[in-house]
């Protein structure tokens, strides 16, 4: 056999003969280490069989995937219903965010009314698991621990135990002894997460992995990880919050758009059913800065809060601070509100914070930015019994939003008594006790909001 030095760079794969300062294909800096290659001959053991024939797609027959149930409603809404079979799924978060935690307590739901879990842990060892378990509740006898990192012994341990589901946590401490790179490289990485798929996709196991992530919040190894899974999945929050969201980012089957809800207790984590009640729990009444804004995540609405704080700067250049939205768009509404408006901006630090650690990724929450810094400027409260809804465009117009019914009508439940929105949705609505006031342009909509 004859070995190769190969340096590999550990965030997209690049592999370069010799040591790089700055990865060429992805521009990270010290990003290449070191990996020695094994050449010798090959195992693959070419097919003596026929092989698979082409099928017509009107010939092929099949049912709907049969979908194993985590126990946890807010889960299973995120994954599309529950587990399927043969799934690869990657979770992905910060360090002690509540990954481990989550799984732990939807696997002993799982092992309580369905089956056998296996659980591999290669960062704690069984007694540190049991520990933490205890605490949450965990009872499962059909819950099986197995702290191992490598991947020949856990695949003979699945083999072996025939679970219902199989949990690796986490997928950078898994190593083969048919490579020579250290565990968490670019190539143990993609090796075993390539035979974990081949094990799901054969034996109809699901399998979620743990994935550690980087300082930008990504998944941390080659990129092609998150291409060979099925369902990619990132638990997100503050640690110093004590609310946690659930949201796919690629699940194969299911919605992208739908997020889950949780509450981080000392008992573990809770299920949140109405995360508007909760994020609207603690909200100031009468405050000027404060607007509240209706988002929609898949196929449920969200009630947030949305604070804005306008005050002088000393500095030659003010700041523009923002917390769960885009930098760019406050700029972008800023600029609007000084050209269209006329409001005086250029010399006022703006922060804007969405309450509650939610983060707004949908144009139908700027014209609740644009009243938010106004009212703060202006310091004129708007009123607590009024959502706010629309898209703004450079020109200062307020555009139609999707859904519109769906969201006014979560408000409602929350006694709200008006909304404003653009006047192209009102023609499609039909909502009894409440007031819909249509606006066209920014400078209406400030008129009706705060005078």
């Amino acid at each position: 056999m004859k070995t190769k030095t190969l340096f590999t760079c550990q965030k997209c794969g690049f592999q370069s003969p010799k040591w790089l300062g700055k990865c060429p294909d992805c521009n990270s800096w010290n990003s290449l280490a070191e990996e020695i290659q094994v050449k010798g001959p090959s195992h693959i053991v070419p097919s003596t069989g026929p092989g698979a024939s082409p099928v017509s797609f009107t010939e092929i027959t099949g049912t709907a995937e049969m979908r194993l149930s985590c126990g946890i409603a807010e889960f299973d809404r995120v994954l599309g219903g529950g587990l399927v079979a043969g799934s690869l799924i990657l979770i992905g978060g910060n360090p002690g965010i509540g990954k481990s935690t989550l799984l732990l307590q939807a696997m002993d739901l799982v092992g309580k009314s369905s089956g056998t879990v296996l659980y591999v842990s290669g960062e704690e060892s069984a007694r540190q698991i049991h520990l933490r378990g205890a605490r949450m509740g965990v009872t499962a006898k059909s819950l099986y621990i197995l702290a191992e990192t490598s991947l020949e012994k856990i695949v003979t341990q699945i083999q072996k135990v025939k679970p219902d589901v199989v949990v690796v946590d986490s997928i950078q401490t898994i190593f083969t002894a048919a490579l020579e790179s250290a565990p968490g490289s670019v190539s143990q990485v993609r090796e075993s997460a390539g035979r974990l798929m081949m094990v799901a996709k054969g034996s109809g196991i699901p399998v979620i992995l743990v994935g550690h992530v980087t300082k930008d919040g990504s998944i941390a190894g080659p990129r092609v990880l998150e291409h060979m899974v099925d369902t990619v999945l990132y638990f997100e929050g503050d640690i110093g919050h004590p609310f946690r969201i659930l949201r796919a980012v690629k699940n194969r089957f299911g919605s992208t758009n739908e997020i889950g809800v949780f509450e981080m207790t000392d008992g573990g984590l809770v299920e949140v059913r109405n995360p508007s009640e909760l994020f609207l729990a603690e909200r100031p009444i009468g405050v000027s800065g404060s607007v509240v804004v209706a988002t929609v995540e898949g196929s449920r609405p969200l009630l947030v809060e949305m604070q804005a704080l306008v005050t002088g700067s000393p500095l030659g250049m003010p700041r523009r601070t923002t917390i769960g939205v885009d930098h760019n768009r406050l700029s972008l509404l800023v600029a609007v509100l000084e050209k269209k408006v006329g409001l005086s901006l250029a010399g006022q630090d703006i922060f804007l914070n969405v309450a509650g650690g939610v983060r707004l990724n949908e144009p139908a929450a700027d014209l609740g930015m644009t009243v938010a810094v106004a009212s703060s400027h202006l310091d004129k409260g708007v009123d607590p019994h009024t959502l706010v809804l629309g898209e703004v465009g450079l020109a200062g117009e307020v555009r139609g939003i999707t859904q519109p019914e769906t969201r006014i009508k979560e408000a409602a439940k929350f006694g709200f008594r008006s909304c404003i929105l653009p006047s192209g949705n009102i023609k499609q609505l039909k909502i009894k006790g409440m007031e819909l006031v249509g606006v066209r342009t920014v400078e209406e909509a400030l008129e009706r909001a705060i005078g």
